[in-house]
């Protein structure tokens, strides 16, 4: 794939200041085969005073443009890359039409196009964001420059057609969608293929939710809960927002080989297809599910509604509909210990890119983010789980409804138009009287993680709690206080919680009583801070973590420890113990499954030296074998599938986990879906158990497209020099993988098992992947330093390998940034382990 130009922030600004787009015709031809379709754009616009200026287009073949009803000769108006030249152009107002042919992408970008392996039945699909507009039509392609989009789509007989306003077939056999309201270039959505769909209403308003065929019996299960929490949801965003929807429809369309979550187009909400469950998933894997859907929706208000000038601003799109999201699930469904998950998963997120290198401030100054491909790089812990985590707090300082009121305020404002940070500062000050414009100097403009230290000192009858900021943001905490049961030596009572300021002033204040068993700051999770416990409370979290009454309490001191191992505070095998002290005795899912997978994938496999591994692993399966003993009753199912998963991944021999697969069914459940025996075969094949014959078996039995991608990443991981050899061929020379068959490859190759096996390709890696981001683009540059890095080689050769490549190579952005943080990780693990 050849480069594209990036638009800068100087350019996208004299763009916006010279034309106003007024609207988009585009019609789309899906019926021109495998590979190509063909994109006719008009697009009619003012120009504030005479100038140049540029389209941006990158086609398969441009066969035409005309400018004002004139034929412009192609050889003197040329694509510059993927920039067309518009020179000379007048004042007033004029149109463009550009007849093109484009490619269907097979890495998610511009126009996907996937073949379900199962049925055989095609589905295509747009995912436009940042600068990918220009692969599907051509267009002024920034945030700003809002327009109406009119879209008509030619799509084989069988297939419907989705788009963000509702679609109509035409005599013609053509599909038309409605209008759109003023929205920006990378909102634009069409998806289409043979859809199985499930169709409602809901004030007023058509809903739908929409999959491939072959996973239509797994969404008719699910569909009332799905719908159920999109109803309730959009009913609590008109509670809380005072501006209508803004959209004449909503769809939501699962769809194959995504390579986000899901996408905010207005009107057809995009997700990965793993979220039609077609396997036994655990209570908290549908409260995920539920909060995309929620992260989702209040999208449509802020990002759709109200959408960012520039891409420095893009936190603001996604702090705020992560914390809508996991709030809004809070407050109107089943699912109210949302905030549990997003402690121990989330804001863990959060806390490692912020200590990163390529950490930056929630906001960044707009000089920072000065074209889309350093923009892009903003997608990450911070942008999401940092500013969401600084929202929470600015709640719990501001008070909901001024916060409320402020946001509205922002709504009415900016709807149908762009914002920036100080616009959204500006509508929150409106609002209250408190000083939001040091809050957000505080909080926005600031990089990394402060951390709060308690000490506690005690006399007869009081005590008195210290806490101690490395850092510079003010903070409004909760402290949980924290008594032995005298009738229960085991259990922990709440004495009580109160707020505090910190910086404590004029100073700490003595509280009644005698000493607490343990204090604990940042109680309800409601700042963003690493927290250090006095030595006492570190005792008791350390002996009786599980005897903590509260969910969220206990994902704070999981975390706690968590942070402390990654410092080098404590011994990757004292959180160990803990765990297997501990979590046998653990009732909340998130927590369970947060704390397995530190344990397994950074504890076990990479902070502990390779000789130590396999008594961790013992530890972990001992661990495991508890839970799954413990839940025999069944009245624990998720419980017990979190401990069947993770006993599966810590085999260290092949004869449990491969008499379950032989048997189809765990003793005492549960049956073996196919997630658990893709899982089971992906460890056999680790640990050499199983050959070529056995992935080919199970094949045959699972065809679809989950299970096409279990094959590849079990013949990557088996320990054969054939195979490692034709999996990283697959990989970085033939180019025909698609993103999650890559993914999948990449998932298995690397092994902690094998270190020696793949000494060899650590050496390739660096050349191999900087020259594969540059043909294949972005989504692979970021699974190729992501999925195929090699993560177990925990050496400072590899270290050094590394930073010889950031200095003498060219990798592309999205691999450079991946490549520091990976590298950064290494350095830690090199840290931990020597700490």
């Amino acid at each position: 794939m050849a480069p594209m130009s990036v638009l800068t922030r100087d350019e996208a600004q004299t763009r916006a200041k010279l034309l106003d787009v007024h609207r988009y015709q585009i019609e789309l031809d899906l019926t021109r085969g495998d590979e190509i379709f063909d994109s006719l754009t008009v697009i009619r616009f003012t120009t504030r005073a005479d100038g140049d200026t540029f389209v941006e287009l990158k086609p398969a073949e441009l066969r035409s443009v005309t400018l004002d009803g004139t034929l412009l000769d192609l050889d003197a108006h040329s694509l510059d890359e993927n920039r067309l030249p518009l020179k000379d152009l007048t004042a007033g107002e004029h149109e463009l039409r550009i007849d093109a042919t484009m490619r269907y992408s097979r890495t998610g970008e511009g126009m996907h196009r996937f073949t379900d392996p199962t049925d055989g039945e095609t589905y295509v699909y747009t995912q436009l964001f940042m600068d990918d507009v220009q692969r599907v039509f051509a267009a002024f392609d920034q945030p700003d420059l809002k327009a109406v989009f009119e879209l008509t789509v030619t799509a084989p007989e069988r297939w419907t057609v989705l788009a963000n306003g509702i679609t109509e077939r035409q005599d013609d056999g053509s599909w038309r969608a409605a209008a759109t309201p003023l929205i920006s270039t990378y909102l634009v959505a069409v998806a289409a293929g043979p859809w199985h769909s499930v169709r409602t209403e809901h004030r007023g308003l058509p809903f739908g939710i929409h999959c491939r065929r072959s996973l239509a019996p797994h969404l008719d299960t699910d569909a009332d809960e799905i719908l159920d929490i999109t109803r309730a949801c959009f009913d609590r965003y008109h509670e809380k927002f005072e501006e209508p929807y803004p959209f004449d429809s909503y769809d939501q369309a699962f769809v194959p080989e995504f390579n986000a979550g899901a996408m905010e187009n207005p009107g057809l909400v995009t997700f990965r297809d793993e979220f039609v469950y077609r396997s036994a998933v655990t209570d908290t894997e549908r409260q995920t599910r539920a909060m995309v859907i929620a992260h989702e929706m209040a999208h449509m208000w802020f990002g759709d509604l109200v959408t960012l000038r520039w891409w420095d601003d893009i936190w603001l799109n996604e702090s705020f509909a992560e914390y809508m999201g996991y709030q809004t699930l809070t407050e109107a469904t089943r699912f109210t210990d949302t905030w549990t998950d997003f402690g121990i998963v989330r804001k863990a997120w959060g806390y490692d890119a912020d200590q990163r290198p390529s950490t930056h401030p929630v906001a960044p100054d707009p000089e920072a983010v000065p074209d889309t491909a350093s923009a892009m790089l903003n997608f990450d812990g911070i942008s999401y789980a940092k500013g969401a985590s600084a929202l929470r707090q600015l709640v719990a300082w501001l008070g909901e409804k001024d916060f409320l009121a402020g946001i509205n305020t922002h709504f009415a404002r900016h709807k149908f138009a762009n914002a920036t940070l100080a616009d959204f500062i500006e509508s929150l000050a409106a609002a209250t009287e408190r000083d939001v414009h040091a809050w957000a100097d505080s909080w926005l403009r600031t990089t990394g993680v402060d951390t709060l230290t308690a000490s506690v000192t005690a006399q007869p009858g009081e005590w008195t709690l210290t806490l101690d900021r490395a850092g510079s943001r003010p903070h409004r905490v909760t402290v949980g206080v924290y008594d032995r049961d005298l009738n229960d030596s085991r259990a922990l009572l709440l004495r009580e919680r109160y707020e505090t300021d910190v910086p404590q002033q004029p100073g700490p204040e003595p509280r009644t009583g005698p000493r607490p068993a343990l204090v604990v700051p940042n109680d309800l999770d409601l700042t963003y801070a690493k927290i250090r416990l006095d030595e006492v409370s570190s005792e008791t979290a350390l002996r009786g973590i599980s005897d903590v009454p509260d969910a969220l309490t206990r994902a704070v001191l999981w975390n706690t420890l968590r942070d402390m191992v990654r410092d080098g505070d404590l011994a990757p095998a004292a959180y160990l113990e803990t765990a297997r002290a501990h979590l046998p005795e653990e009732s909340d899912l998130a927590v369970v499954q947060g704390v397995l997978t530190f344990a397994t994938a950074q504890v076990a496999d990479r902070y502990l030296p390779a000789h130590e591994r396999p008594a961790a692993l013992a530890t972990l399966t001992s661990l495991c074998r508890d839970l799954i003993r413990r839940t025999e009753d069944g009245d624990h199912p998720g419980l017990r599938l979190i401990a069947v998963r993770h006993l599966i991944d810590v085999a260290a021999q092949p004869d449990t986990i491969s008499a379950w697969f032989s048997e189809g069914t765990v003793p005492g459940g549960p049956e073996l879906d196919p997630e658990l025996r893709w899982r089971i075969l992906g460890r056999l094949a680790v640990l050499g158990a199983i050959d070529d014959a056995v992935i080919d078996t199970e094949l045959v039995q699972d065809p679809s497209a989950t299970g096409q991608e279990g094959a590849a990443r079990c013949r990557a991981a088996l320990p054969d020099p054939a195979a490692k050899r034709a999996a990283w061929e697959s990989m970085f020379t033939t180019d025909d993988l698609s993103n999650y068959l890559f993914t999948a490859t990449a998932q298995g190759f690397w092994q902690p098992e094998q270190t020696d096996l793949v000494r060899q390709y650590v050496d390739l890696y660096w050349n191999d992947a900087v020259a594969l981001a540059a043909r294949r683009g972005p989504a692979i540059a970021e699974a190729a330093g992501r999925w195929a890095f090699p993560a177990y080689a925990i050496t400072p050769e590899t270290l050094q390998a590394g930073e010889q490549c950031l200095a003498e190579s060219t990798p592309t952005p999205a691999l450079r940034r991946k490549l520091t943080d990976q590298l950064d990780d290494l350095a830690r693990a090199l840290r931990v382990r020597e700490s």
